[in-house]
């Protein structure tokens, strides 16, 4: 039995849907060829991604938000701390908690890893005529606006 989030959408938008999933992980696979030049895997990267710009978290928040089990990213996390990019904390209300922390070289690598990911899709899109720009920049404004309300619910 399909519940409200999982009943098929009426008219067109399933079709857009899956034009915007196939574009979305095309593109993304273009930027991400920029991601070697961290130095970094890309299980590293995300990592150091989602403490970085998600802030502060555990190990057992980490591992769950890029779904591999604690031990996994316990491995990865050893490998940032000893390359000076993430640290450890501990937490001063519970001394059983220990949270990661993105260092200021962490956060470097990252602002540079995102600035050439932008560059390169800004390149693609200085391909497009500048009403495509625009009607892109829309796109997006509704994209935005859909996710916020969504995440209201």
């Amino acid at each position: 039995m399909m519940d409200q989030q999982s009943k098929p959408p009426e008219n067109n938008a399933i079709d857009i849907a899956n034009r915007l999933h196939s574009v979305a992980i095309h593109l993304l696979r273009r930027v991400r060829q920029e991601d070697p030049l961290t130095g970094l895997s890309p299980a590293r990267l995300s990592a150091l991604s989602v403490v970085g710009f998600g802030g502060p978290c555990t190990i057992s928040d980490l591992a769950e938000a890029e779904q591999v089990a604690v031990p996994t990213i316990s491995r990865i996390v050893a490998a940032l701390v000893s390359e000076g990019l993430v640290e450890r904390q501990t937490d001063t209300r519970d001394r059983r908690t220990i949270h990661l922390m993105a260092t200021p070289k962490g956060m470097q690598v990252l602002r540079e890893g995102q600035l050439r990911r932008s560059v390169q899709l800004g390149n693609l899109l200085a391909q497009l005529t500048p009403a495509e720009q625009e009607t892109i920049e829309q796109a997006i404004a509704s994209m935005e606006r859909m996710l916020r309300g969504a995440s209201e619910e």
